[in-house]
């Protein structure tokens, strides 16, 4: 929603093939679906990814890897706000993991 999809919007426009990494299934499903029928583009998929498991970014990241020959763009555009302060599973405020260690782990794993 918001930002992301405007961004992948664009870049599926432009005949990227574009990965939205999304917490939801059936959200990011759903912003599949209206993006490759908005543009035409088939390439548009999605891959499940929630930043504030670190464990879900070391999965996302490898598969990322594994399956794609190259990576140009990285838009990183998930974030929270506003939440109760929780601890994750892996022992860190679920709002600084979900916005700055997701993202930063997953950047430098992605850079190969």
């Amino acid at each position: 929603a918001g930002i992301g999809k405007y961004v992948a919007m664009d870049l599926a426009r432009r005949n990227a093939r574009t990965i939205l990494a999304c917490r939801s299934q059936e959200r990011g499903q759903a912003a599949v679906e209206e993006i490759r029928a908005a543009t035409g583009n088939p390439a548009v998929v999605l891959r499940l990814l929630d930043t504030g498991s670190l464990a879900s970014v070391r999965a996302f990241a490898s598969a990322v890897l594994r399956e794609e020959p190259r990576l140009d763009v990285l838009v990183n555009n998930a974030g929270v706000s506003g939440l109760p302060f929780t601890i994750t599973s892996e022992g860190l405020e679920q709002t600084f993991a979900t916005n700055y260690l997701g993202p930063f782990l997953l950047t430098n794993l992605l850079l190969g």
